[in-house]
């Protein structure tokens, strides 16, 4: 048996009742886009997700081909690492640490001096395009690496590929990934490479890295000591600080993603494979760019059936999503929302899912169709 898991990243169905303690009330990425698009989803639709609560830009479907439902996120953050924690069955106590000032300034001095640069760029929240197109030319005379951060518990540290050679930026980021503990403790490291010319610099999202911290023991570690694969594609192992798997796979957008994905259920193997697509996320909604996001929306749903028709007879297809980011909404950060969930596989066809109390639900599912013994947080569906 195999378990197919794709993160629709930040594709979110409405905001949570904390959402106001977030900034994020009213915040709702799917029906939002789908208003201001026009967009129409007929796959995911027909496997019920407009029989969700809270989804109203969606027909309903008497016969949905998957269980429906959609998630409540517990812990306390709307970021990539607090969503993906919680799914594989991590609670947190407290939030990651975020710098919406920057970071220190004594950090920041010994920091360079641990990389041997004689000074940095930027350091506050900002996009990581504007960042490039406002301090690339800068960086490019001085060799700084550019540093900032977001609303998310993040540092990243962008450099020019033409400039600083990919392995340095890496190895500055591993400094940053050792340093940056305790009260300093963010989610993430990302290395942030570039390329291009003053005026037309940009991002190569496929040479991305991010150096996550190791989480504690987990359901991957579970399904991996149980003798099953555990596959991860895309930025997924990154999230897990590389925890957990028996096999990584690179992708650098979803159309790569997609097909990576679609390969790994046509092979012969039994256990986990977990994707994220990021360009939800990434590409469209941090920029606002409802057009892109429904366009990016519109791709999966075509290439939908070819994940339904991979699927043996005793596996499962999970489509989830860990936050939001509503395109339509104020601002350049994540928005906090219901994550989705949609099921197909034996015995989910029209099974009302309702909304779980948390996240770390797929980690008991996960390990009850496995069969494997399961001592953490959540029910299993």
């Amino acid at each position: 048996m195999k378990i197919t898991c794709m993160v629709l990243d930040s594709v979110g169905l409405g905001y949570l009742p904390d959402a106001p303690q977030f900034g994020d009330e009213g915040a709702d990425t799917l029906d939002h886009t789908v208003l201001k698009t026009r967009l129409e989803l007929p796959h995911l639709a027909a496997l019920g997700l407009g029989n969700v609560p809270g989804v109203h830009t969606l027909p309903k479907t008497e016969h949905p081909q998957g269980g429906f439902g959609r998630m409540r996120e517990v812990n306390p953050g709307k970021d990539t690492s607090t969503g993906h924690w919680e799914f594989v069955g991590i609670m947190l106590d407290n939030a990651f640490q975020v710098f919406p000032q920057g970071y220190p300034q004594d950090f920041l001095r010994a920091y360079i001096q641990h990389i041997k640069v004689g000074g940095w760029l930027l350091n506050k929240p900002y996009s990581g395009t504007d960042a490039i197109r406002d301090y690339g030319e800068e960086h490019l005379k001085t060799g700084f690496p550019i540093v900032y951060t977001s609303a998310d518990s993040v540092f990243q540290v962008a450099a020019h590929i033409g400039k600083i050679p990919l392995e340095t930026l890496y190895d500055w980021c591993k400094v940053a990934r050792e340093m940056l503990v305790g009260p300093l403790a963010c989610a993430r490291v990302i290395a942030r490479p570039f390329e291009g010319e003053p005026g037309n610099f940009y991002r190569r999202e496929d040479l991305r890295h991010d150096y996550a911290l190791e989480p504690p023991h987990n359901v991957l570690d579970v399904i991996k000591e149980g003798g099953l694969e555990v596959v991860g594609v895309g930025k997924i192992p990154d999230v897990y600080a590389h925890r957990g798997f028996t096999r990584e796979v690179k992708s650098g957008n979803n159309d790569q993603g997609m097909v990576q994905t679609l390969e790994l259920m046509r092979e012969d193997f039994s256990g986990l494979v977990f994707t994220n697509l990021v360009d939800f996320d990434a590409r469209y909604g941090h920029r606002r760019n409802a057009e892109g996001y429904a366009k990016a929306l519109a791709e999966f749903d075509s290439r939908l059936p070819e994940f339904l028709a991979a699927l043996g007879p005793d596996d499962y297809l999970f489509i989830i999503s860990d936050h939001g980011n509503d395109p339509t909404y104020r601002g350049t950060d994540h928005t906090r929302e219901y994550g989705m969930l949609l099921v197909v596989g034996p015995g989910m066809a029209g099974k009302d899912l309702g909304t779980r109390k948390t996240f770390s639900d797929l980690a008991a599912t996960w390990a009850k169709l496995f069969g494997l013994k399961w001592d953490g947080p959540g029910t299993a569906i």
